[in-house]
């Protein structure tokens, strides 16, 4: 890949500066091309906080040009420095500066994205808490990065959706909404929102398998309303929301029951999926399952966005910052999903 790849270094008090430091170290052909964006001090007191007996320390280096990446050896942490960064915060402590300086990172990488400048953004995780005390006006980055491309593009907000999708080796799940109370996220199950997050599934996977998807969704109710005797939501709004999909080419199907179809979709050694993906109709109805699998191996990928975009499924973790225990796994793997999206799908054979 010839662009590069942004890794952002998260909220500086939390694990994520310590888990990039991690995946450079522990992967570096992998990370062969990406860079980290950040505080050079942050991120050298993290790889500080890695270092092991019998371990050479990790080079820190700061960039002057993106074009030094590729003359970099392997097994080193470059490091875009963003000059209004504060420097390293006390670790394991919520803080507006903290979430500033968080915030400062991904819409630098955000933007260098939009321009064309990185090939993808991959987020270390960030903490809601400090973006709120540090008044950045949205909860997370799904709804950052939906602001900052919506911009980019000249666009009303609304004409920039988004979804959350969820992934690791056996199970990929896409959300209807996101970070919503569940009062209202039932409320968020409407026909047009349901064919919505269809057409942009469909949309994403197709260029990443290069293939059709093969998609399944999942009912709002217990046992998808059971003929409309638990609800009727299956009935009025997402099974008419398939059917327009199915019309428009896409090979999506259900509502099927949610305490059984992610049993159906994942795919095992033993058993291959019988969906590429299901559209769950909440947070917690679709992101659990994934969950149970591991956070270690799962990726939080945005959809619906002109760029690419993952992140691990786990958060700042503040109390075990700072010891150099965390896991590297799920950044790691959010790198080489990272690296699949933005490359160009060979057509299935």
């Amino acid at each position: 890949m010839k662009l590069p790849i942004a890794i952002t270094q998260g909220d500086p008090a939390g694990i994520g500066p310590e888990i990039v430091a991690k995946a450079f170290r522990d992967a570096p052909q992998l990370l062969g091309g990406c860079f980290a964006v950040g505080d050079v001090a942050t991120l050298r007191r993290a790889a500080a906080c890695i270092e092991g007996p019998g371990q050479p320390p990790l080079p820190v280096v700061r960039l002057e040009a993106l074009e030094e990446i590729a003359g970099l050896p392997p097994r080193c942490l470059p490091v875009w420095q963003l000059d209004e960064l504060a420097g390293p915060p006390p670790l394991g402590r919520v803080s507006a500066q903290a979430g500033r300086d968080a915030a400062s990172c991904v819409v630098w990488a955000a933007d260098a994205a939009l321009r064309g400048e990185v090939a993808a953004l991959v987020t270390a995780p960030l903490n809601k808490e400090a973006l709120a005390k540090a008044g950045v006006p949205y909860p997370g980055h799904t709804e950052m990065l939906q602001a900052r491309a919506a911009a980019h593009v000249g666009v009303p907000l609304a004409q920039m959706p988004v979804r959350m999708m969820l992934a690791n080796d056996e199970l990929r799940t896409v959300l209807v909404s996101i970070h919503v109370a569940l009062r209202e996220a039932i409320d968020a199950v409407t026909q047009e929102r349901v064919l919505q997050t269809l057409r942009i599934t469909h949309a994403v996977l197709a260029r990443s398998l290069g293939r059709t998807p093969r998609i399944a969704v999942a009912g709002l109710n217990p046992h998808a309303g059971e003929g409309g005797l638990f609800g009727r939501e299956e009935i009025d709004v997402i099974a008419p929301a398939i059917a327009r999909a199915r019309a428009e080419g896409l090979d999506a199907s259900g509502p099927y029951a949610p305490d059984t179809v992610f049993m159906r979709a994942r795919s095992t050694p033993e058993r291959a999926g019988e969906f590429d993906v299901v559209v769950a109709m909440y947070h917690d109805q679709g992101l659990i399952p994934v969950k149970y699998l591991g956070v270690e191996r799962g990726v939080n990928v945005t959809l619906g966005l002109p760029l690419a975009r993952t992140s691990p499924d786990h958060g700042t973790a503040f109390d075990i910052a700072g010891r150099g225990s965390a896991d590297a796994g799920s950044l790691i793997a959010a790198v080489r999903m990272a690296r699949t999206l933005a490359a160009p799908a060979s057509p299935a054979q």
